[in-house]
Formats: C-alpha cells, structure tokens, sequence
C-alpha cells in the first residue's frame, strides 16, 4: 500500500468483488451491466461525475453549462444496491496482491479489475505546451478555455493598438479532428453572432479562427467526401484551414506553424492522445500511443482477472485496423466485458469475442451544417445537423441534463443567444499579456484619482480525468 491505510478485502460477504477504476462511459456501462450479477462493485473515479465529453467544446463557447453534461455518479448508481463509489484517484496496480493503490484512501483488493481510465492529450513531448494551449478534456478545460475566449474580446474592447487587438482577436486551434471542426464551427457562431452586437469599439465578426492540421485533410476518420464538405463549410464560415502545416512552437505570443509566424492571444489543443499510465501501472507492452494490447475478450494477455476498455485498450477490428478512441467503443466495450465477468461469477461458458457494431460517426461544423457517415449512407447539411443533434441528447445520461441541452439549443436557434457567457475565475492570471501603456485608460472623473491597470500574467492549467 501507498497510503497507510488498511487494504478493503476483496470478496466482501463472500461474493467477488469488482473494482471499476473510470466513470467514463465504458466504466459506467460496465457497472451497470453487473447490477443484476452476484458481485459487489466499487466504482473509483477521481471526479464526483460522469462527463459527456462529446459536448465539451460547447461548455468552452458558451453554449452550455457545465451541469448541463455532467451527472453526479452517485446519482446515477444510487439505485444499483451492488455498486459502491468511491471518489479518489488511483496511482497504481499491485498485480501480484490483486489491489488497487490509491492516493487518498484505503487501498482497494479485487477479484476482478477494470481500467476504464480514458486518455489524455499528448504534446509530444514539448512539457511547457499544456500551459499555453489547454487541451479539452475536463470541464475545468473547458472553463478556462471560455474564460480565455471571452476574455480576448473584453481585452480588445479596452486596446487601441491595432496590433494587439488583431492578436487578442485571433484563435488557433490545433487539430481538425472532431473536436477541433466542432470548435471551429462553434467559435465563429459565438464571434459572428451572439457577440455581433455586445462591443462598441471592436467588431466581433473581424475574430480570425485559423485551423491547423498536421496532417493532408480534416477529419482523417471520415470518408474523403465528408470530409472536404466539412472544409467547404467551414471556409464559407470565415475560418481559415491550413493542412499540412506541423506546429513547431507554442509562446504566450502566438505558434509557429510550418516555418511561419501567427499572432494569437489563445491557443487551443485539439490534437493527439495517448493513453492514462495503465500500461505502465501493470508492466505489460503498450503500442506507441500508450494504450494495453488486449486479448479478443479485453482481458489483458497473462492476466485475465483485468481488463482494459476505452481509450487505454489497444485492439484492432476485422479488417485490422485499430478500433478508434470513441465513446460508442467504450461503450460496448464496458457493456461486453460486464457480461464476461458476470459469467465467469456464474461458471458460465464465456460470450463470443468483443466484435465492434459501427453505428457510424457525426461532427457538426455549425448552424445547419453537419456530416454524417452511417456506412450504408452519407449525409450532410441540416438533416445531418438534426441527426447528429438528436443522438447526442439521446447519449445523455439523465432526463435533466436532456432537458437542458434541448431548451439551451432551442433557445440558441432561436436567438443566437449563449447563456453561458460569464467570465469566472481569476481573470488576473489569464495569459493575454496585454501591456497597460497600450489600453484605451477610461476618463478619470476626478483628475486627483489615479486609475488602475489591469495585470495580466501567465496561467497553467491541463487536467485530465478518468474516462
């Protein structure tokens, strides 16, 4: 043990015990699956909720709330009479004693274990990155990144220095997978629209959103002709798409993409990922990008009390090709694997090897504007747009959460409007480095008075959670 605490046994009352190291969607679909199992079930997770990844991008444009796409995980295992949650963040595997090793409290012994512990944005390396472009996958991300959004056009509205406002007024996104096209999308909407008459010294709709790719196109998952649909929309939008174009360096001044320089207050990761440490945690090989190579039944290989799901599972499907880091795998995954256990409790012969179902993939570039791939038929434009609308509410977990989602986007339909736009937080440690000599000063109405200054320094902030 780390923490010298007494280890809970496993095998609580006699029955095996289960420990779910994850809230995310496999391992909430995981314990589920085991509520009608002769089992006890711990569900560890760093978090008090489960997050809706998926709709984070919208919490950073202001669109929702955090509530809006995050259930309190004991609210939705409180009526599961096996399950137990446990809020505490798991450091380690001790394999050969069959516990998990906690920073906070007791260490947790299993009889069968799942590590459904999500991913994390990778930097390749460069470890002073995170700080000047967060990543987006927790809502404290996506509330720093809001605040540093809307933050840029409070900081221009107080600039005269056309310099510094074309700056504070241009937002890099690295990375056009999903996240990043959404987030293109959603920035010109929350810039072009809801901001369109909320200044009086700057024009929201002069915001330059440049995305950058790495890679020969967008949305490299998508088939091709989605893909440059997607781009058309986008560029018709105002955004500017730069592929082939590596990004070299990263300041509090802007990146250097492909040998050229871009001035931009705000950064934003949407690029690559790797997998939590699990690899690393149970001493077995990992591919490149951190993930545990599992066998066809997601135990891993020597070891078949655990099993790994999700982002931190490497597996590939019938055509060999690797099973893609989303929350409709981890899902089936964590279904599957719940079955598993609940068998091998019941000496029941095991069910066929996992086989992932695609039920095909969705992006939404903006208002009316959406691709869909459901293999057998592509989509694009408003039906794809109210498509992927309506799978997203119905992935939701909870009717509240639904609701609210629902009526935000009516009410955003309607209106343009984004109720979420509030600066919170310490604006004081936002990264904008605006120099006071270069703000338009407010006239002082008592010449003895003296004004003060804003001071504006750097902030780092790039959590991860267990998904």
């Amino acid at each position: 043990m780390t923490n010298g605490s007494a280890c809970i046994p496993a095998g609580h009352g006699g029955r095996p015990r289960v420990v779910v190291v994850g809230a995310g969607f496999g391992g909430l679909e995981a314990a589920r699956k085991l509520a009608r199992s002769p089992v006890d079930v711990t569900v560890i997770d760093r978090r008090n909720y489960h997050l809706f990844q998926p709709l984070l991008y919208q919490v950073a444009t202001a669109a929702l709330s955090p509530a809006d796409i995050a259930q309190p995980i004991r609210a939705v295992l409180r009526d599961q009479r096996n399950a137990t949650v446990l809020l505490d963040e798991v450091i380690g595997v001790d394999v050969a004693a069959r516990r998990v090793e906690t920073r906070f409290g007791p260490d947790q012994s299993y009889d069968y274990l799942i590590l459904a512990t999500g991913s994390q944005y990778a930097y390749f390396g460069h470890d002073d990155w995170p700080r000047l472009a967060p990543g987006l996958k927790s809502i404290d991300d996506a509330t720093l990144i809001r605040r540093r959004v809307l933050f840029a056009f409070e900081e221009a509205e107080n600039v005269t220095d056309p310099e510094i406002r074309r700056r504070l007024l241009t937002f890099v996104l690295v990375g056009a997978g999903p996240t990043g096209v959404e987030m293109a999308g959603a920035l010109v909407e929350l810039a072009h629209a809801t901001l369109s008459r909320d200044f009086r010294h700057i024009n929201p709709h002069t915001a330059h959103i440049l995305l950058v790719e790495a890679g020969p196109r967008v949305l490299s998952g998508f088939p091709e002709r989605l893909a440059a649909s997607a781009r058309r929309s986008l560029e018709r939008m105002g955004v500017e798409v730069l592929v082939d174009t590596p990004i070299e360096a990263i300041d509090r001044d802007g990146v250097v993409a492909r040998g050229k320089r871009i001035e931009a207050a705000n950064v934003i990761w949407c690029a690559g990922v790797e997998a939590s440490p699990v690899a690393r945690w149970l001493a077995v090989p990992a591919d490149k990008g951190g993930r545990v190579r599992v066998a066809p039944d997601l135990s891993v290989p020597g070891h078949a009390e655990i099993f790994v799901i999700g982002d931190a599972a490497f597996l590939t499907g019938p055509m060999g090709e690797p099973l893609p880091g989303l929350a409709p795998v981890a899902k089936q995954q964590g279904k599957y694997v719940g079955e598993v256990v609940s068998r091998l409790v019941r000496r029941e012969p095991p069910p066929p090897p996992f086989r992932y179902r695609d039920q095909g993939a969705l992006a939404t570039i903006g208002r009316h504007s959406a691709i869909a791939d459901l293999g057998w038929v592509k989509l694009t434009g408003p039906v794809a747009w109210v498509l992927w609308g309506i799978v997203h509410i119905f992935f939701l977990i909870g009717f509240r959460s639904r609701m609210a989602v629902f009526l935000n986007w009516i009410w955003a339909w309607l209106t343009y409007g984004r109720g979420a736009r509030l600066i919170t937080g310490d604006t004081t440690a936002l990264g904008l480095a605006v120099k006071p000599a270069a703000r338009a000063m407010p006239e002082n109405p008592d010449p003895g008075a003296r004004v003060r200054p804003t001071r504006i320094a750097a902030q780092a902030m790039s959590p991860d959670r267990h998904a």
